[in-house]
């Protein structure tokens, strides 16, 4: 008798559930949206009342960037060396790490080898980057670069933030690279094998093309990483913007300048200010088209199985 009555209960409240369900998960999704929405259209009201009083020709041609002393200049260029300047010695530094990990892990090692490395890649990407700068101040610098550079180097250079940032990127390439290669399904290995591959061959002509997609999306996603990257790249790359491809010399990346303004007194007329914005608009113009190269390499090289 309480059959019937306790099926219809419930089909009622899984109703009522699913109504209310369904307008919170619009709202967490349209949270985003309108968040990235309101971040784009403050940076590009700021943006435009800075071009109102800077040419942006001078803006994206120049090559001396002053903000804090008379006379002006605002040549974003000198910004931009130096973050994609340290960006490249990151990358540099973490796409053979990172892939060369991600192969032991996937094809090489064992449960047990697996169970320290593993670990340890998290370990190192959940160290603050803070602590990663002060590292590359205070001991990369002075007792592993000073050695072979001698006065070539100063306190502050692209190269050592460079190395910083890479080591702080190498567990995302590697542990993004990994899951892709992981997903290889196990009968491609194995027909390899079957036509008398060797361990590398396989490795080299089938696992890794069949992986490339979820390998260059790592690698792009690491590139956007790295240009974003700030505090360890204020304490080991300095503050100083010049237009320079010396790696050995201290450099100021984009995210830098961001942090110098917003952490003084400058007054919200300024132009200073608004170079901020300017600044900003420009990086994240320049993460939005790394983000749009990575998804179409992946549609590109994907691969169906």
């Amino acid at each position: 008798m309480n059959g019937p009555s306790t099926s219809t209960s419930f089909t009622r409240s899984r109703a009522t559930s699913e109504r209310i369900i369904e307008p919170l998960l619009f709202l967490a999704a349209a949270l985003g949206v309108v968040t990235t929405v309101g971040i784009v259209s403050v940076l590009a009201v700021q943006t435009v009342e800075f071009f109102l009083e800077v040419s942006p020709i001078d803006f994206f041609t120049g090559t001396h960037w002053s903000a804090s002393i008379k006379p002006y200049t605002f040549g974003v260029l000198a910004l931009m060396s130096g973050t994609l300047l340290v960006a490249g010695i990151a990358i540099i530094i973490a796409v053979p790490l990172g892939l060369l990990g991600a192969f032991l892990l996937s094809e090489y090692a064992g449960p047990r080898v697996r169970n320290v490395i593993k670990p340890t890649l998290e370990t190192i990407a959940g160290i603050p980057t803070i602590v990663l700068g002060f590292f590359g101040l205070y001991f990369l610098t002075p007792n592993v670069l000073k050695p072979i550079f001698g006065d070539g180097i100063g306190t502050f250079s692209a190269l050592s933030a460079g190395i910083v940032v890479g080591v702080l990127i190498t567990p995302l390439i590697a542990s993004i690279s990994e899951d892709a290669m992981r997903a290889v399904p196990r009968g491609l290995r194995e027909g390899a094998y079957a036509m008398g591959a060797t361990k590398f061959e396989v490795v080299r002509k089938v696992v890794f093309p069949a992986a490339l997609s979820g390998i260059m999306a790592s690698i792009i996603l690491a590139a956007s990483r790295a240009i974003g990257e700030t505090m360890a790249v204020v304490l080991a790359g300095g503050t100083q913007p010049q237009f320079t491809l010396n790696p050995l010399e201290s450099v100021q990346s984009m995210t830098a300048f961001i942090i110098q303004i917003s952490l003084g007194d400058t007054p919200q007329d300024s132009i200073q200010f608004k170079a901020l914005f300017a600044v900003a608009a420009t990086l994240f113009a320049m993460t939005l088209a790394l983000n749009l190269i990575s998804n179409r390499v992946v549609r590109r090289f994907r691969t169906g199985y």
